[in-house]
């Protein structure tokens, strides 16, 4: 499975109408959050593939076009809490940033656990219905000690770390921390999972899955 996944800036090499022949193969997209609406929809129109998303901490939650109020990216769907299964790629997402100026997507780390903990009854049936927890875990910050930062805004979350360790899934994809210089990491191995900043943009070929890609076979 071919992903294009997007975070925190707009890219005009996407933005463009030869979206469609630069990024034709890709089979779904993922969207980190602080994007606005119009260029998610923009993304899942051209390619025509299914986009999920969580949000960030600078979204508008209404963004006007052509005077028509929209609260969501039309055409998306938003992960923030959910565990699904899609296509046999069971996917689970959580919106937002640490609190630092009570600003919309923000939250605690104790409210960041209490979302994690809400997810694990899914987690668990996932694993007694398929043989594993989770295959990519979405989220707009980063897990805590994980491409995080010092400052309150950007320090990672306790409870990402934790479902990492727990849940073991193959991909975690954030967004948030912004890449200004080549040297800054943005790809680590943690426990069983690759965790990796999505900062504008990164198209991969996602690994065979144990029991996804097995039943296709």
């Amino acid at each position: 499975m071919n992903l294009l996944s997007v975070s925190d800036v707009v890219i005009n090499y996407i933005y463009n109408p030869a979206v469609r022949e630069r990024f034709g193969d890709v089979d779904m997209v993922i969207a980190c959050g602080d994007l606005p609406y119009y260029y998610m929809e923009y993304i899942v129109t051209a390619l025509n593939r299914p986009l999920f998303y969580v949000l960030g901490n600078h979204e508008n939650k209404v963004e006007l076009r052509e005077n028509e109020p929209h609260s969501y990216p039309w055409g998306c769907t938003n992960l923030h809490r959910k565990v699904i299964n899609h296509e046999g790629l069971l996917m689970a997402g959580i919106e937002g940033s640490l609190r630092y100026n009570n600003g919309p997507c923000q939250y605690t780390q104790g409210e960041m656990w209490e979302q994690v903990f809400k997810m694990v009854p899914t987690l668990l049936l996932n694993r007694f219905r398929y043989g594993r927890y989770l295959d990519i875990f979405i989220s707009h910050a980063p897990p805590w000690q994980l491409h995080d930062m010092d400052d309150l805004p950007h320090q990672g979350i306790k409870a990402f770390r934790w479902l990492l360790k727990t849940f073991k899934p193959a991909i975690h994809l954030h967004g948030h921390i912004h890449v200004y210089r080549p040297d800054t990491i943005t790809e680590t191995w943690f426990e069983q999972t690759r965790v990796i900043n999505t900062y504008g943009f990164r198209r991969m070929t996602l690994p065979p899955l144990p029991g996804r890609d097995a039943k296709k076979t």
